[in-house]
């Protein structure tokens, strides 16, 4: 009998998924065959997310690679996934661990071998861009993609309504990419206030110094790219469909925030 995985879902991180990931509906009739049991596939599916190997890959003490995949697109097109990150988000929410009073936001790109939508062709070649926002502690409480192309000046709102919390943060700090009046101005509006650098060619200057020291923490947001990247099916993009690579996304965060559970 294979041994198990030492990086397999511990008993107390499933007690946590258990009741957030439903059981798969059985046919009325009762025919077919049962459906395997979904720590196991999660397992296969966290294996693939760890390692970037093909799924074919999977190995024989996970259920087949063809039900890790099926049940991975299932849980994605069904919202089980979002749904397991929003619910750890606002356990550990309420437990005090999570403060969105400081935020950070960035964004980092993946090169994708494969992929239709939200898979553009800038500069640095094919590729989709990943946005995130980070908490003052620097755990995940937003994440979203987007084509390559736009600038990420224009993805700070679309990011922001992804937040797995129902609560905007109150100080967004981003680098100088994010210096934008227009921006700035939007996000008033929401009550947030943006805390970036000049870019060196402004000639009005609006940030204040005392406010800017915030600056010094964004190293925080850095390091959450730093997490997402140890999972190597985050490094490059092979998923061809844009809701399956953000599944795996919203999967690593889900494994980040166990940690604090």
């Amino acid at each position: 009998m294979p041994l198990a995985n030492t990086r397999d879902l511990t008993d107390a991180q499933w007690r946590i998924l258990d009741e957030l990931i439903p059981e798969p509906i059985r046919r009325r009739d009762r025919r077919g065959r049962p459906w395997k049991d979904r720590r196991a596939v999660l397992n296969g599916i966290l294996w693939v997310l760890r390692t970037g190997a093909p799924w074919s890959d999977v190995p024989e003490r996970y259920p087949s690679y063809q039900t890790c995949h099926r049940r991975f697109q299932q849980w994605v097109r069904s919202g089980v996934m979002k749904g397991v990150l929003e619910a750890l988000a606002l356990d550990l929410k309420i437990r005090g661990a999570l403060d969105v009073e400081e935020a950070f936001i960035d964004g980092t790109f993946a090169p994708a071998k494969k992929g239709e939508r939200e898979s553009g062709k800038p500069k640095r070649g094919k590729g989709t861009k990943i946005m995130a926002i980070a908490d003052r502690h620097g755990l995940p409480v937003a994440i979203c993609i987007e084509s390559a192309t736009p600038h990420e000046v224009n993805l700070v709102v679309p990011t922001l309504i992804q937040m797995v919390i129902p609560e905007a943060p109150q100080n967004l700090i981003g680098d100088n990419a994010y210096d934008s009046d227009k921006l700035d101005t939007e996000l008033s509006r929401y009550g947030i206030e943006l805390i970036a650098p000049h870019r060196i060619n402004r000639k009005n200057k609006t940030q204040d110094l005392r406010r800017l020291r915030r600056y010094r923490r964004r190293w925080r947001i850095e390091r959450l790219f730093a997490w997402l990247q140890n999972f190597r099916r985050l490094v490059v993009r092979y998923e061809r469909y844009a809701e399956n690579f953000l599944g795996m996304l919203y999967l690593g965060c889900c494994v980040i925030l166990l940690r604090y559970l």
